[in-house]
């Protein structure tokens, strides 16, 4: 960490270890580029960050067995979803960032955490009791529809309302939401834009 960076994190003094999960098949697209300013920014504070992006992962879909509700282990065979559900427990901070689509996350998105269910949160009698519990999370998400109505017709706000579905019974304390709309009318990020990711990064002390 340089001394410039010290000084803009003076109550920094563990490095996190930081997950992010990107949920977009676009390399270049607005929920990449918002994922690369954070992994950027915790990265120049001295954080050690891993990418996966959802949609390179071989996984097979659930089957519904609910095998490993019981079990703790899933019935199909090895592949991506214990990777990275391992990667997930390793992490002391996850960011999710996830394209809108049909007001929801993209589908093998989706299809990861159906199949790691077992691994974030554990059936009782009672309520399910949450595995990532003191984790924290940041969740992001773009859409094409223009502010406000990707908020009030839940499409970039429909695919944070899933994530934080996720979050809430996997434990994790979601410290920030960042949603940008009509993103079909622009190719990079504002200079705001920027400024939001990078802020949101610095709550993750």
């Amino acid at each position: 960490m340089t001394n410039a960076t010290a000084a803009k994190y003076p109550q920094k003094v563990n490095t996190m270890n930081i997950l992010i999960l990107n949920g977009s098949p676009r390399k270049q697209g607005i929920t990449s580029q918002m994922l690369a300013i954070m992994q950027t920014e915790a990265e120049k504070r001295g954080d050690k960050v891993e990418t996966v992006t959802t949609n390179t992962l071989k996984i097979k879909p659930c089957i519904g067995c609910k095998v490993c509700r019981t079990k703790g282990k899933c019935v199909l065979g090895e592949d991506d979803s214990q990777r990275v559900l391992q990667m997930m427990q390793n992490a002391d901070a996850i960011i999710i960032g996830a394209p809108c689509y049909w007001g929801n996350i993209p589908g093998q998105m989706k299809v990861l955490f159906d199949r790691i269910v077992y691994g974030l949160m554990r059936d009782t009698p009672r309520f399910p009791e949450p595995l990532m519990k003191g984790k924290k999370c940041i969740l992001v998400s773009a859409s094409t529809t223009p502010w406000p109505f990707n908020i009030l017709f839940n499409q970039s706000h429909g695919a944070i309302r899933a994530l934080r579905e996720i979050c809430h019974y996997s434990g994790f304390k979601i410290i920030k939401t960042l949603e940008r709309g009509n993103t079909a009318n622009i190719t990079e990020l504002t200079e705001k834009d920027k400024q939001k990711c990078k802020k949101a990064i610095a709550k993750l002390v």
